[in-house]
């Protein structure tokens, strides 16, 4: 059983290691920059990179997110035409 566990963990905890520790190091590397106009280029760069994450979805979603929402109106409609043809109270 012990074998079996450390196949398994031994590589999930190095895949863990090595994906966390390049996201830290960028956060951290604009500090240590000595000369004060290559520290902001570089406070810049994440700034930019942060606003890029951050962008809201393109406008192409909410034409699908439109279109998918006719396409439910459409299927509603088909739905309560077939409702009305069903006997109430018989």
């Amino acid at each position: 059983m012990d074998s079996t566990f450390l196949k398994f963990a031994l590589p999930a905890l190095a895949a863990f290691a090595i994906s966390a520790t390049p996201a830290s190091a960028v956060e951290q590397n604009c500090r240590f920059i000595q000369a004060k106009a290559d520290r902001e280029a570089c406070y810049k760069r994440q700034e930019d990179e942060l606003a890029a994450k951050r962008k809201p979805a393109a406008p192409a979603a909410e034409s699908t997110s439109l279109e998918s929402l006719r396409q439910m109106r459409q299927d509603d409609d088909a739905v309560y035409r077939s409702i009305n043809n069903i006997c109430r109270g018989c």
